[in-house]
This record gives structure tokens, sequence and C-alpha cells, in this order.
């Protein structure tokens, strides 16, 4: 009695266990899909679960201690003064005015860290090695453009909801399929938990491309050559010295194949050739 019992109370929880995943599952999917909220620059449905002003503050909060990762803001007023100006031009010709957002762009005081970001709500960063390297007011407005078009695409508020959802699936695959009296499950649950973590770098680098694309419209918008973010993409392809990671495998798609992109973006913005009035 005792050998037929025991597998019993086996099935048993293992199926206790299985309709915990799915509900977990379920919840998560639910929870995603039901978040849903229209974007009038970029013409998309996103699904999002924070406001405009929830995100704003989210930014604000975390952003000195994002500084605070690079070494503080720079004390050079006037690479900070030249930053603000370009950022403020972006903003005010372009699309990205008539969003919520407050846009502020600041320097880094990292000069060796080749990099910028922005946070949710519009705060948007720009290392001291990158600007260093960057040699004309437009590559400046490249990727500046390119950090507003991330703020204003709500890519942050894209991820924070993706990775709910994902976390919420990968958890019940693990659950569902890990056994702790059979060891050999646990290979089952790390590829659940590997494939959740490449599902979000997916995400990562088709939210760098949407970027390129609306940071080519912004500078455009505001009178600025968009070519010269594709010298941004040159120097940043000296600045890795060719030694990168497979571009499957990374959030940033790799700066080659992005030229290719954005030169498609360039032809499309403009099918009779770039005006000739625009600011390098």
């Amino acid at each position: 009695m005792i050998p037929v019992e025991r597998p019993a109370r086996r099935r048993s929880f293992g199926g206790g266990r299985l309709l915990i995943a799915l509900a977990v599952a379920a919840f998560s999917l639910i929870s995603y899909y039901s978040a849903r909220e229209y974007n009038p620059v970029t013409d998309e449905v996103q699904h999002v679960d924070l406001s405009s002003d929830q995100e704003i503050a989210l930014g604000l909060q975390a952003a000195p201690e994002m500084a605070q990762q690079y070494g503080g803001l720079h004390p050079d007023q006037e690479a900070q003064a030249v930053v603000h100006q370009i950022c403020d031009r972006i903003v005010a010709r372009s699309k990205a005015h008539e969003t919520p957002y407050k846009f502020e762009c600041h320097v880094l005081a990292d000069e060796d860290t080749i990099n910028a970001f922005a946070l949710p709500g519009g705060q948007v960063f720009i290392t001291a090695g990158l600007l260093k390297r960057l040699q004309t007011e437009g590559q400046v407005a490249g990727v500046l453009g390119h950090e507003i078009g991330h703020v204003v695409a709500r890519h942050g508020a894209e991820h924070i909801a993706k990775t709910q959802l994902t976390q919420g699936l990968t958890g019940a695959a693990i659950l569902a399929t890990y056994d702790p009296n059979d060891p050999s499950s646990r290979n089952s649950a790390a590829m659940a938990a590997l494939i959740g973590s490449m599902v979000n770098m997916r995400f990562g680098r088709q939210d760098e491309l949407e970027s390129d694309r609306l940071g080519v419209r912004f500078m455009s918008e505001a009178g600025y050559d968009p070519r010269s973010m594709v010298d941004v993409m040159k120097i940043l392809e000296e600045s890795s010295g060719g030694a990168r990671q497979p571009e499957f495998f990374s959030t940033h798609p790799n700066p080659g194949h992005r030229i290719e992109q954005i030169q498609q973006m360039i032809a499309e913005t403009y099918p009779n050739g770039v005006p000739a009035d625009l600011q390098s």
C-alpha cells in the first residue's frame, strides 16, 4: 500500500503546482494586455500601466543616483549650457513639445565611459566621455534626439510592463516544470529563466531602432542634418574597437547595422535628398 500512496501524493502535489502556475500566468497576461494606451507621437497602442506623471516622478527620483554612478554632473558649465541649448531646441521644434514630459539634458562627469541614456519622464544624460568625441552640434543633437525618442516612445514604461509580464510567465514556467524530487527538472527551469531574459533583450533592441527613427525625425524638425546621426554611429563603432558581442545577445544593435537603418530612415524622410540648409 505504501508504494501506491506515495506516487498518488506526488501527482496531487504536481497537479496543484500546475494549477497555481496557470493562475500566475493568466494573471500576468491579463494584467499586461489590459493596460493599453495610445501614443499620438508614435501612432502606436502600447501596453503601459504608468501615467506620465508617474514616469516623471520616477525619473526625477532615479536621476541623482544614476548621475552619481558616473561621477555626478560635469562641473564644466559651458558644456552643460551647450547641451541644454541643443536639447531645448530639439524639444521646442519637434513633436516632443506636445508631450507632457519635462525634458532636462545633463552632462555627466565620467570622461572614460562612452554612454548616453534617458530616464522615464524626460531626464536625459550624456557622459563627458561621449561628448568629447562628438565634433559638431548636429552630432550632439543626434545623440540627444535619440534619447528624447526613448522618453516620447515611453520605452521605460513599456520595459517595466514587459519585465513584469516576463517575470510572471517565467515564474509560472519554473513553478510548473521544477520538481524538487527530480534534479533533472532544474535544467528546464533554468532554460525558462534564460528565455525570459532573452525576450527582454529583444525588446531592448527594437526600442533602440525606434529611437533612432524618432531621433532622425526630431533632429530634422529642429533644423539639424540627420546624417549627423550616421556620424555618431561611426564614432561609436570606432570607439568599440571591434570588440562587440553578437548582436542577438546585446540590448543595442551594433553600429554597423544601425547605420544602414538610419540611412534608410533618412531616405524615407527626404526622398528628394536632404535639404542643404540643415545644420550639421
